[in-house]
């Protein structure tokens, strides 16, 4: 049977030689086939033309190329699909190459297009950290060799915004409930170094090296309204004063209390102010004249007038009565001044 034949149309179709023979048989069959010819693209390893055939389906098509298709090739359609006219097949052969992950080499056949494919195919993880060798995105050829060598572990550098603080402030010209942004702030930033390590599970542990701020933050200023003396009285009483920033700072100081019937008093204050109350006599080396302050328990106030017997930390309070004032008397209080 290994040297007989069969003479059909002129063609000798070899009997008993194996799959070699069989493709052959196909394709003879095709090329005597009555069935209208098709013209098919075909794309053979990236190379593409345009042929005339009457094959029936793919594997038809190879076979009248002398080609077949193994488990390890590409092809873009089914080989029994019927094969229609205009269609497209792409067949690319797979071809020998070698793996080499961490030392470890594993001899394949792939038809890949590109390292990269190849890679997936095979299951093997990689990420930017490795290094991979030929480029992930080279076209894979016959005989090549791909190199994966996973890195353990390395350092890196990271920028991140710092947002910055909300500082809030009493502004006695918004009502009540009312904010206004006085300063609009700018968030600083900061770098962070870490050494990242990573088990042969592909866990990633970081640990911080050195953090250092590159740009300080500035902070956001938002006023509050609290309306006048009445409001800023009932604010204090609730003890809200010690939790709020009225201002950059806080004056610890004795207080006592006078108004324009004092004896020798002219009634007019060394800045020209008319004497009562919100007008407060201080020693301007501590709190200098026209200083806006809040008195807990008193109100908004003006560093107005001096006076011989108010020196270093003492403050004399002006009310419209001396009832007031005799019921205020001496007492320790806070001040603070308003910015």
């Amino acid at each position: 049977m290994a040297a007989t034949g069969i003479l059909t149309l002129g063609l000798l179709i070899p009997m008993g030689i194996g799959p070699a023979a069989e493709h052959l048989a196909k394709a003879a069959v095709a090329m005597t086939s009555t069935t209208p010819a098709k013209h098919v693209t075909l794309i053979l390893d990236g190379l593409s033309e345009t042929v005339e055939t009457r094959a029936s389906d793919a594997e038809d098509l190879l076979a009248e190329r002398g080609l077949s298709a193994t488990p390890q090739d590409a092809l873009s359609v089914a080989p029994a699909a019927p094969l229609r006219d205009g269609e497209t097949v792409a067949f690319r052969a797979a071809a020998p190459v070698t793996v080499v992950v961490d030392g470890v080499p594993t001899a394949l056949r792939s038809s890949a297009p590109t390292v990269a494919a190849l890679l997936r195919a095979q299951g093997v993880a990689y990420d930017r950290h490795d290094r991979i060798s030929p480029a992930p995105a080279t076209p894979l050829a016959g005989q090549a060799v791909v190199q994966v060598d996973h890195v353990a572990s390395w350092t890196e550098t990271v920028r991140r915004p710092i947002a910055p603080p909300v500082i809030r402030r009493f502004a006695f010209s918004l009502t009540p409930g009312q904010t206004a942004v006085v300063a609009p702030g700018r968030p600083g930033l900061q770098e962070l170094r870490y050494t990242v390590s990573r088990a042969s599970g592909r866990t990633v542990r970081r640990s911080l090296l050195v953090a250092r701020v590159l740009r300080t933050p500035q902070a956001k200023i938002v006023a509050e309204g609290v309306g006048e003396y009445t409001a800023l009285s009932e604010i204090a009483e609730r003890g809200i004063v010690g939790t709020l920033r009225l201002a950059d700072s806080a004056l610890a100081m004795v207080a006592t209390a006078y108004t324009a019937n004092c004896s020798g008093c002219s009634g007019t204050t060394a800045t020209g102010r008319r004497a009562g109350r919100g007008i407060v006599a201080v020693d301007p080396r501590v709190i200098p004249l026209g200083t806006k302050l809040f008195i807990p328990g008193y109100g908004r106030a003006v560093a107005g007038d001096t006076g011989g017997a108010i020196r270093g930390r003492r403050i004399d309070l002006g009310f419209e009565s001396d009832a007031d004032a005799f019921r205020f008397g001496r007492r320790a209080i806070t001040v603070y001044l308003i910015k």
